[in-house]
């Protein structure tokens, strides 16, 4: 999926119009009708900004796929996880590998 159609569906999916969208990220409604429409590539600059104001990574915007629209909180505990020893990190998966795994355990016996 092109960055334009990306942008469009996280603008309807938040209710904004163009012209909303362009005064948060500091250009025109025209402007972000010509991303949508894939006739202008944002800057990168503009990148980072439509990034913070849908609350997406960069690489949901730029990228192909779908897995990087993660949640800010879980990409702040990812980040933290990232900081602790190898010991601990290893510790910690175990944890959510089990948890995950009895999670989708249930899911399966409930159908």
């Amino acid at each position: 999926m092109k960055i334009g159609r990306k942008v469009a569906d996280l603008r309807k999916d938040k209710g904004m119009s163009r012209e909303e969208l362009g005064k948060q990220v500091g250009t025109s409604g025209l402007v972000i009708g010509r991303y949508e429409r894939n006739e202008n590539t944002p800057s990168i600059d503009m990148i980072l900004k439509l990034a913070k104001v849908f609350n997406v990574s960069l690489d949901y915007l730029v990228g192909e796929g779908q897995l990087a629209n993660y949640d800010k909180e879980v990409l702040k505990r990812i980040e933290d996880i990232e900081q602790l020893d190898k010991e601990t990190q290893i510790k910690l998966f175990f944890l959510i590998d089990n948890v995950v795994q009895n999670f989708k355990t249930k899911q399966a016996f409930a159908k």
